[in-house]
């Protein structure tokens, strides 16, 4: 993982550029509606996998884009802002069928390596210039084995890049320098536990996650709401304690595993706790999507309650 900090550092970078300079979006589809795409997204996602290109060229990558769709959706400025912009932050000039090739570099392999990108994840905060996070988590023969997370808004902007190394979770400053390891926080009194939640309404039923807190004694929780898996971060940290997400009331959605992968990383490697709704594992096995319909992360000090109070929420 230390090998592809620079590349994220550099995604940062680039990210950091757009959102100064070039901030717009464009509409892709997804399922039965449309999200933002950003020439930020591509970008990242391009000088990641150019880093793994180099780096691990017979290992598989699943990423949230592709080069036929930066094809169909980038304009002829858009292009030429994004190639400028990569040509800037590399240090190299780059092309665009470089780029392309970049985009889509280890899509469709097979390999027992995966590397799981999204490239800018909460691009609606990205927009909104709110937290957005950018992430590239490991799979080994499906299993989840390591992950990183820059995360530009951490500590008011302050920025921090989150990574695992040998089993075990770094937080390091955002713009160079080596990390410092973290772990979950021991907070356990139901009166100072800190929940982390979705900004989004959209992504997730706020009233069902307040009614499983209330049942699980943490109804006094302090709330902290986000975009992007920096939540996943905060639990690995210790600045936040628990962090849900329970579908909402008729919701057919189906987690797409590069939201999570990188987060569950950090978590588990910080001592934390991630399972489904059920009290079970995350299932990163079966491509794309998780069938795991929600999932519970946590510190581990009220795990089993919460995933009790889940249960009945779910019912009711």
């Amino acid at each position: 993982m230390r090998a592809l900090l620079a590349a994220l550092r550099d995604a940062a970078k680039l990210c950091r550029l757009v959102q100064g300079n070039f901030l717009s979006a464009s509409a892709k589809a997804d399922g039965d509606h449309s999200e933002p795409v950003t020439i930020a997204d591509y970008g990242s996602q391009a000088i990641i996998c150019r880093a793994l290109k180099q780096l691990y060229p017979d290992d598989a990558v699943v990423a949230e884009e592709s080069g036929a769709q930066f094809s169909q959706l980038v304009s002829a400025e858009g292009l030429a802002q994004i190639v400028q912009l990569l040509s800037q932050v590399l240090r190299q000039d780059v092309s665009e069928a470089e780029l392309i090739a970049w985009l889509d570099f280890g899509a469709g392999r097979a390999a027992a390596r995966t590397w799981v990108i999204d490239p800018i994840d909460g691009t609606k905060g990205f927009l909104a210039r709110r937290h957005y996070a950018i992430a590239c988590g490991l799979l080994l023969d499906g299993r989840v084995a390591g992950g990183m997370v820059a995360a530009p808004g951490y500590n008011d902007g302050e920025g921090a890049l989150f990574y695992t190394s040998d089993g075990a979770t770094f937080k390091a400053p955002f713009a160079a320098g080596e990390g410092a390891r973290v772990t979950v926080s021991s907070r356990h009194k139901p009166e100072d536990i800190i929940a982390a939640q979705s900004f989004e309404r959209a992504h997730a039923s706020k009233s069902r996650m307040a009614r499983a807190r209330e049942i699980a004694g943490l109804g006094g929780a302090r709330i902290l709401e986000l975009d992007s898996m920096e939540k996943y971060a905060l639990v690995a940290c210790g600045d936040a304690d628990l962090y849900m997400r329970l579908p909402r009331e008729g919701s057919s959605y189906a987690h797409k595993i590069w939201d999570h992968v990188a987060g569950v990383a950090l978590v588990q490697g910080a001592g934390g706790t991630v399972t489904d709704l059920d009290g079970g594992p995350l299932d990163f096995s079966q491509g794309e999507t998780l069938p795991n319909p929600g999932m519970i992360i946590s510190n581990g000090a009220h795990h089993g309650r919460v995933v009790e109070a889940v249960g009945r929420v779910m019912a009711e």
